[in-house]
C-alpha cells in the first residue's frame, strides 16, 4: 500500500489527466468538424479535421511518457482515443465525402463505416511489433484529397470500396508514434504533410500554382513504402 500511494505524484497525476483531456479535445475538434460540414464549411472542417489529427499523432507519446496508465488508471487511454478516433477517421470524413458529393451513390457510405467498424474492434489490430494490421481507415486522408483533387464520384466510389477491402487484408502498416527505425523521419514529414494540407486548404489558389496537393502525395507514398518494407510485404503470405 506505501508503495502504492508513492507511485501516485500529484503533478504526474495531474498531467496524466490533461493527457486524457487532450485526447478527448480530438472529438470535440470532431463535432466541430460535423457542424461545419452540416453549414457547408468545408475548409473550416477540413482545418478541424487537420487538428483532430495532430492531437492524435501526439497524444500517445505523451500518455507513454506521463504514464497516464499508472498516474489516471481510472480512464483506459486505448478506448478513449479509439472513440476519438473512430469519430474522426470514420464517421466524420465518410459524412464530409457524402456532402461533397464524392459518392456515386449515399448507400457507398456504409462501406468505410463498416470495414472500419471491423477493423477497429478486432483483437490484433494493433501487432505485438507496434504495427497496425490492415489498412489503419485514414478516411481523413482520403476525403481530404478526394475534395482537394476534385475527384470523380465514380474514381471517389471505387478509391473507397478498394481501401475498404484493404481493412481486411493482414497487411502490416507501420505505427508513425511507435516506429523504431524512421521515426524522426516519419514524424518530420508527417508534420510537413500536415502543414501542406492546411495551407491548401486556406489558401487553394496559391497551392494550386505551386501544386502542393499533389506534391504532398510524397508523405502518403513514403508512408506505404515504410510499411511495406517494414512490414515485410514480400513475404506477408508466406506460411508459418
Amino acid at each position: 500500500m506505501p508503495e502504492q500511494h508513492a507511485q501516485r505524484d500529484p503533478t504526474r497525476q495531474l498531467l496524466a489527466w490533461c493527457v486524457h483531456l487532450f485526447t478527448a479535445s480530438g472529438a470535440v475538434l470532431g463535432v466541430f468538424a460535423l457542424w461545419e460540414i452540416g453549414r457547408g464549411g468545408f475548409s473550416r472542417a477540413a482545418i478541424y479535421m487537420l487538428a483532430a489529427l495532430s492531437i492524435d499523432a501526439v497524444d500517445g507519446t505523451l500518455a507513454r511518457r506521463v504514464g497516464t496508465a499508472r498516474h489516471a488508471p481510472a480512464v483506459d487511454g486505448r478506448r478513449l482515443d479509439d472513440i476519438a478516433d473512430y469519430l474522426n477517421f470514420v464517421a466524420v470524413p465518410v459524412v464530409f465525402l457524402m456532402a461533397a458529393g464524392a459518392f456515386v451513390h449515399w448507400s457507398a457510405a456504409a462501406l468505410p463505416v463498416l470495414a472500419s467498424a471491423y477493423g477497429f474492434s478486432q483483437v490484433h489490430a494493433k501487432t505485438d511489433d507496434d504495427f497496425f494490421l490492415g489498412w489503419p481507415s485514414y478516411w481523413n486522408v482520403v476525403a481530404l484529397y478526394v475534395w482537394l483533387l476534385g475527384i470523380t464520384p465514380a474514381a471517389a466510389t471505387a478509391w473507397v470500396a478498394l481501401f475498404s477491402a484493404l481493412v481486411f487484408v493482414p497487411l502490416k502498416y507501420v505505427y508513425p508514434s511507435r516506429l523504431r527505425r524512421w521515426r524522426a523521419a516519419a514524424v518530420a514529414g508527417g508534420t510537413l504533410w500536415v502543414w501542406a494540407m492546411a495551407f491548401a486548404v486556406w489558401f487553394p489558389e496559391a497551392a494550386t500554382r505551386a501544386h502542393v496537393v499533389e506534391i504532398s502525395l510524397a508523405y502518403p507514398a513514403f508512408y506505404l513504402f515504410l510499411s511495406a518494407w517494414l512490414g515485410d510485404w514480400r513475404h506477408a503470405w508466406r506460411p508459418a
